[in-house]
């Protein structure tokens, strides 16, 4: 079983949408929407990672043969047949068209045999749930992946059975994903990216990959192209189900030579393993139900474990990231301190444009608070292309949202009503149904001290 977790990086400010609305995001709620129509991405165009062969076989072996919970893997396990994918239960309207794009991406980036199917008899189904039944099975996934089952509740019959214990498998035949359809389109989307990259591939995490959905900062929403990259490396055909991590070692460097080589001549970086103990700290500090004072320690414990490790990478970034997160609703001036040194790290880590989108959220908002206008659109400004390259809906309707407030305080008022009927569509599609768009109108709007 693997999943994607829950973690607040996702929720822009205070919040994504009010946890205690009883409304869903249904079919019928899109269609008699008010507002303007809902706004999706066309064709991803990732760049290729620029990384050594070095360390990209590296972190192919760190993912390949070990679990999130750190049980080790003794093979390497994947499709050997063309791969078929079905969907099932009541999925969103958005689904098909965003699961067709993720497919053809598969097809023309990893090389991946695998195609759309109706017959019950695909390799993988894709399975539209509410998020009531997930969590009754997962409380705190949004989503997962299984072994050897077709639905939830065959699921929830072998769970604990050894047909669905990912370290006894040979090779992988069938599996099922298990995603909401009454979260946000986009929520669903990154399900859907997340869950069928692990159905087909690596199994686990690294919070030091800067470039990748296999993280569980939830920074990266769509596969990047170090995911495909990845990917296609474990479809090559000079690997197969059944090798051991030495075998597949000696195999990755002609392997990467060949399908990367722009990555034979660059130095290593050799990027330090993350202690279990950071990771767990990272978890508690953006946890949901757990206490002001247990959040906040860990979060220290995160900061002084990034400090002893001497991090100056992306990790020591996101550890005064959560501290913001904490110190936000009691102590802002402090958060802003803990967001600006988090955006100082990030600048020196190459390849973090996306992870400085979502600190200028929280630097841009502080900014509309204090009715600094100009400073708010300085902050902004520069990440609004690389939240919709990213294609992250929900992070650029934010920004869109905070440059509207902020144009208003400049008395730009055309411009502002301009940028907020923008910012509209695209909240639909990352945020959800009417109220929960409505919702994050009012929250960005309250931050104006004109508004007040």
């Amino acid at each position: 079983m693997k999943g994607r977790i829950v973690l607040p990086l996702v929720m822009l400010l205070n919040a994504c949408v009010p946890a205690s609305h009883p409304e869903v995001a249904t079919r019928a709620s899109f269609a008699t929407s008010t507002l303007p129509p809902m706004k999706s991405f066309g064709a991803s165009r990732p760049m290729a990672p620029a990384l050594s062969n070095t360390d990209l076989a590296l972190d192919f072996i760190e993912l390949s043969f070990q679990m999130e919970s750190g049980r080790e893997l003794p093979v390497l396990t994947r499709f050997e047949t063309p791969i078929s994918v079905r969907v099932t239960g009541a999925p969103p309207a958005t689904l098909g068209s965003d699961l067709n794009r993720l497919i053809s991406r598969l097809r023309s980036e990893a090389r991946i045999d695998i195609n759309y199917t109706t017959n019950p008899n695909a390799n993988i189904t894709i399975e539209a749930i509410s998020r009531a039944d997930i969590r009754k099975v997962l409380p705190q996934a949004a989503c997962f992946v299984a072994p050897n089952v077709s639905t939830l509740s065959e699921y929830r019959t072998a769970r604990r059975q050894p047909r669905t214990n990912w370290t006894l498998m040979q090779r992988r035949e069938k599996l099922a994903i298990f995603l909401p359809n009454d979260a946000s389109p986009q929520e669903v989307r990154d399900c859907l990216h997340e869950e069928l990259a692990q159905a087909l591939g690596p199994l686990n995490d690294l919070y030091r990959l800067r470039d990748s959905v296999f993280n569980d900062d939830n920074v990266h929403t769509v596969l990047t192209g170090f995911d495909m990259m990845i990917l296609r490396a474990y479809y090559d055909p000079a690997l197969r189900s059944g090798m051991t991590r030495g075998q597949v070692a000696a195999a990755l460097p002609a392997i990467f030579a060949r399908i990367n080589p722009r990555g034979n001549g660059q130095s290593g970086r050799f990027a330090t393993r993350t202690p279990r103990a950071w990771s767990q700290a990272i978890q508690t500090a953006l946890g949901r139900s757990i206490s002001y004072r247990d959040r906040r320690t860990a979060a220290i414990e995160a900061i002084r474990i990034s400090t002893a490790m001497g991090w100056e990478d992306n990790r020591r970034a996101f550890a005064h990231y959560a501290m913001g997160r904490v110190l936000q609703n009691t102590d802002p001036d402090a958060a802003q301190s803990q967001y600006l040194t988090a955006d100082h790290f990030y600048a020196r880590t190459p390849g973090t444009k996306l992870h400085r989108a979502y600190v200028a959220t929280q630097l841009g908002a502080y900014a509309v608070s204090k009715g600094e206008g100009k400073e708010a659109l300085r902050i902004i400004g520069p990440h609004i292309e690389t939240a919709r390259n990213s294609q992250n809906a929900a992070l650029l309707s934010t920004l869109l949202l905070l440059r509207s407030e902020a144009l208003e305080l400049e008395n730009r008022t055309a411009e502002a009503r301009s940028v907020r009927l923008d910012s509209i569509g695209w909240a639909r599609y990352g945020f959800g149904p009417d109220w929960a768009v409505r919702a994050k109108l009012r929250e960005i709007a309250s931050l104006n001290p004109l508004k007040g």
